[in-house]
């Protein structure tokens, strides 16, 4: 999951991915003690950047990286499509309750967000569930289609 770090390292320090975690936990709840929809909006947003353009489009990243200079150049780091899958979980959920505010179904909207909120609160203490999933879809998809996944997956890198 974790790598060592160096000059050349193209993974996501981790500093940078606890920043996103903090950012994800206490925009949501910010956004649910007062009661505003769009917090969870700009979140949504900052986090759907970073899926469809990576590291590059990526505010806390972007934040992270001046933020964490020092401790970036000698930190462990993220397996980038780990951060994105994660990621991408995010947008999903944080997605679906903008869908809901909109609708008019707040209740259905907070439980969404609430939900990323839980994610990135127990990925703070220690055990990432988007990792976890990463990781049997990997094994599922490799038990599914053997060394086939592999080759496809190294030709898209």
């Amino acid at each position: 999951m974790s790598t060592r770090a160096t000059t050349t390292c193209t993974g996501i320090p981790l500093p940078i991915v606890k920043l996103n975690r903090i950012v994800l936990l206490i925009g949501i709840i910010a956004a649910i003690v007062f009661q505003q929809p769009m917090v969870t909006t700009a979140l949504f947003v900052i986090i759907l950047s970073a899926v469809v353009f990576g590291k590059n489009g990526s505010l806390i990243f972007f934040i992270g990286s001046r933020l964490f200079a020092k401790q970036n150049m000698t930190a462990e780091s993220e397996d980038p499509r780990l951060m994105r899958f994660n990621n991408s979980i995010a947008t999903i959920l944080l997605g679906g309750a903008q869908i809901a505010f909109l609708s008019g179904k707040p209740l259905v909207g907070w439980i969404l967000s609430g939900m990323v909120a839980v994610a990135a609160t127990i990925a703070l203490a220690g055990f990432c569930f988007g990792c976890f999933l990463f990781y049997q879809f990997k094994l599922q998809r490799f038990k599914l289609f053997g060394n086939r996944a592999q080759i496809n997956e190294q030709k898209t890198a």
